[in-house]
């Protein structure tokens, strides 16, 4: 009698096609283009508006677990930290919104740091 053991078995190392890899949960490098356009030019120093206001970004998190600590969602990859700068009183907040066509630079993020005095 044949035997019915499986004519295909997935090895240890494949993954289930989803865009992460299987042991340490982080974005497939392919994936990372994908991510940078998911955040746009925002980034420390940058300001850009859409129609939920003015932001100021203030950090860039891009550690897949503590984003999604701060946007309390398993799924999330990155995280921005901004305020919105139309409001006097406006507190820092987490966002995890992709940037859109609706969303424009006002200033560019900083490329470097000044020297102190």
């Amino acid at each position: 009698m044949p035997s019915i053991a499986p004519l295909h078995t997935a090895a240890p190392h494949e993954h289930d096609g989803r865009k992460g890899t299987p042991t340490t949960g982080r974005p497939h490098p392919h994936c990372l283009a994908d991510i940078a356009d998911q955040i746009g030019p925002r980034r420390p120093g940058a300001i850009y508006q859409n129609v939920d206001g003015r932001f100021e970004v203030l950090a860039l998190v891009t550690d897949p677990a503590d984003a999604a600590q701060l946007l309390r969602r398993d799924s999330a990859r990155w995280a921005v930290i901004v305020r919105d700068t139309l409001r006097p009183d406006g507190q820092p907040f987490a966002v995890g919104s992709v940037w859109t066509t609706s969303d424009y630079l006002i200033r560019p993020a900083r490329t470097a740091y000044a020297p102190a005095a």
